[in-house]
């Protein structure tokens, strides 16, 4: 787990790093501590075009990278990592294009204090941090931090594609070094081109002589994700799926299916309710933010069981709904078709309806104190989807891609899995991929009702037709039973503590608790934001 810590007293590790094991590394006149995994090392070791060290650590070649070459060095950068510099008396501080990994910093008595650890900035002697109610409002409206807030008030988070420079005098200083264009090519070879990229981007994430685990819902992205690690790899690909009982709709046909047609080895791993209810206040304490997904114990539990079949590496399908157009585009999309207020945020509100998690009931949800919180909601997403792009899909799928993607998907994937000592690696956030859905025009990505069209075409023969065309589903997670079932009394004991009340007004939270209010059962994921976040606050002393 996080490992990197930078103060007024220098750049430091607390324990060893994945490719930074023995500290600190320096270049010239720059010191740096990161924690850095490159899949195109060859690529930037060309770049450089001057001899680079035997044996040199990921780390240290970023660093040369940066030193040498700058923002165009960085943009070359194919991995996921997070890097902390100090340059004279700066701090400077850069994360990968996409946000794979996180790295949270602050201003205090004795100047900057930096870490990829939030609770280790939680509790630095020299920053003054207490619990941030703007976030509060975001995570009950998003399910997650779209932002570079967070719940500790005066921490902040680096935001992916940035360089940032901190200055002794506490001011900074911004620059992006990767953003997605919208630079859009009309040529008929996109599903070829975008074949060869995805290969490319899964062979570079394959564990050299290792096996490789790829954690397989059935569902198109992490089926080609298999198919691609099977044709490409050179040993046992192990794929794993979870069931939440015989009794509720599943989605093992489909990736049982994958698993034969690709020749895998697969696992079902059987997680019931009474397993959510005992792991979950652990499993909301190794996220820097609280993410209101309920799959987070499963995902921890699936890379327990790649960890116990000795893998280092699993792959996983995300990023193709928020790169290549999937079906949480559909209500803007009819919103757009049907609109007739023009007030300059109605789009971006729009947005946060579409969401359907608490932005609606955050007057009855919340006590008057804690509404006082004042900053627009809008601000997260009004950027992108009113931005350059041209497309409204792109305009989505930028505000999808910065958001969900960088402060959701991403950071929950890796903190589980790093957890568990494993890199949970996702090709179709591969910066090339994004790049080339963001080329490809808006037709090939939802064409007419078939959604990630181009994707599709891109592996069509890699995969049986069933798994191709069928239209997505999600994996349906039993929230709502669980909360009446395993998960009824922590729920109970936790929503209902008097710790509980300056934040949340108990007579809503007991009103969903009995089921009303709703003409359908909808409380149940309300109820999993509030029982999340409350976790998460509890595990962080901010209650």
């Amino acid at each position: 787990m996080p490992r990197l810590w930078a103060d007024g007293s220098g750049l430091r590790l607390l324990e060893g790093v994945p490719g930074n094991a023995h500290g600190p590394v320096r270049v010239g006149g720059l010191t740096a501590v990161g924690e850095v995994t490159l899949h195109n090392g060859r690529t930037l070791r060309a770049a450089l075009g001057a001899d680079v060290p035997d044996g040199c650590s990921d780390t240290e070649l970023l660093l040369r990278v940066w030193a040498t070459l700058g923002t165009a060095g960085l943009r070359l950068a194919d991995g996921m990592f997070v890097l902390a510099i100090a340059d004279g008396e700066d701090l400077v501080l850069i994360r990968d294009h996409v946000g794979a990994r996180t790295l949270f910093y602050g201003h205090g008595t004795a100047g900057w204090c930096v870490s990829t650890s939030l609770l280790a900035l939680r509790r630095a002697p020299n920053l003054r941090t207490g619990l941030n109610l703007d976030a509060v409002r975001s995570f009950l409206t998003f399910a997650y931090l779209p932002g570079d807030e967070t719940l500790v008030a005066g921490v902040r988070e680096v935001l992916p594609g940035r360089v940032l420079r901190l200055r002794p005098d506490g001011a900074e200083a911004d620059e992006v070094f990767w953003e997605p264009e919208e630079r859009i090519v009309d040529a008929d070879d996109h599903p070829r081109r975008l074949r060869a990229l995805l290969e490319e981007a899964t062979a570079a994430r394959l564990p050299a002589g290792e096996q490789v685990g790829v954690l397989l819902s059935g569902g198109i992205d992490s089926s080609l994700v298999t198919a691609l690690a099977a044709k490409l790899h050179d040993q046992t690909v192990r794929t794993y799926s979870i069931s939440f009982g015989s009794d509720l709709p599943n989605e093992l046909a489909y990736s049982g299916l994958v698993a034969t047609h690709c020749h895998t080895t697969h696992s079902v791993l059987n997680v019931p309710g009474e397993t959510i209810a005992a792991r979950l206040a652990e499993t909301v304490a190794l996220l820097d933010s609280p993410v209101g997904d309920p799959l987070t114990v499963p995902n921890l539990l699936l890379a327990e069981a790649a960890a116990a079949d000795g893998l280092s590496v699993v792959l996983n399908g995300e990023g193709g709904d928020p790169v290549f157009g999937g079906p949480k585009n559909l209500p803007m999309l009819i919103f757009e078709l049907h609109r007739e207020d023009s007030a300059p945020l109605a789009r971006a509100t729009a947005y946060l309806r579409s969401y359907r998690k608490c932005y609606e009931d955050l007057p009855v949800l919340l006590t008057p104190a804690a509404r006082e919180a004042s900053a627009p909601l809008e601000r997260f997403v009004q950027p992108y989807l009113d931005g350059p792009m041209d497309s409204l899909l792109n305009r989505l799928l930028h505000c999808n891609l910065r958001t969900k993607g960088a402060h959701h998907i991403l950071t929950k994937v890796e903190r589980l899995t790093a957890a568990r000592g494993l890199r949970g690696l996702a090709p179709l956030f591969a910066p090339a991929v994004i790049d080339h859905a963001f080329a490809v025009p808006p037709r090939l990505k939802l064409a007419g009702t078939s959604e990630k069209w181009v994707l599709k075409e891109a592996v069509r023969d890699l995969l049986p037709r069933t798994i191709v065309d069928r239209p997505k589903s999600g994996m349906r997670v039993p929230v709502q039973q669980w909360l009446s079932g395993p998960l009824r009394t922590l729920t109970q004991e936790v929503l209902l503590d008097r710790r509980s009340h300056p934040l949340f007004d108990v007579r809503t939270v007991r009103s969903w608790l009995r089921g009303e209010g709703a003409l359908l059962p909808r409380q149940g994921g309300k109820l999993w934001l509030v029982l999340t976040l409350e976790l998460w606050l509890r595990a962080y002393d901010l209650v």
